[in-house]
């Protein structure tokens, strides 16, 4: 069973004036799809603390990281800052693809500047912080997780 994470990037919830919608969404869809997740971990806004929570969680051996928040546009909005720091190979296409439909929904969408991409034998996608948002872009992800993870241990196309 490969292993996953969630980590939810808000500072009012990290600082419990608001509880966290959207993180249990993708908890709830990634233990759906047979990987074996702990429930969400939760940080301030800003670039350092992404960075810090992603490479604590590559130390660990998780092979998939969902990030939840931070993709937009407010000056503390730096997620794909934070994210960008980790990634060796980005994957502009999913992020492009997720922009692509949460926009066809809700055209405030495509105001997200979330990334995706592989480090190590890890894939890295960021999600807006809405639990809605991360409720449409959850089986996108989950559409191509596997095969990002068989093609980074080497497997054969399929």
């Amino acid at each position: 069973m490969s292993t996953a994470a969630v980590l939810t990037v808000s500072d009012r919830s990290a600082a419990g004036m608001r509880d966290d919608a959207a993180g249990p969404v993708a908890v709830a869809a990634l233990r759906e799809a047979g990987f074996d997740c702990a429930d969400a971990s939760v940080v301030s806004d800003g670039a350092d603390a992404v960075e810090q929570a992603l490479r604590g969680f590559l130390a660990t051996g998780i092979r998939l990281i969902v990030t939840t928040g931070g993709t937009g546009v407010a000056p503390r909005d730096e997620t794909p800052e934070g994210t960008a720091r980790v990634i060796e190979r980005m994957l502009p296409g999913v992020a492009e693809q997720l922009r692509s439909a949460g926009a066809a929904v809700k055209p405030a969408a495509m105001l997200s500047r979330g990334v995706a991409g592989v480090t190590g034998r890890a894939l890295i996608v960021n999600l807006p912080g809405s639990p809605r948002a991360v409720a449409e872009g959850m089986p996108l992800v989950l559409s191509i997780a596997r095969h990002v993870l068989d093609q980074l241990d080497g497997e054969d196309h399929r």
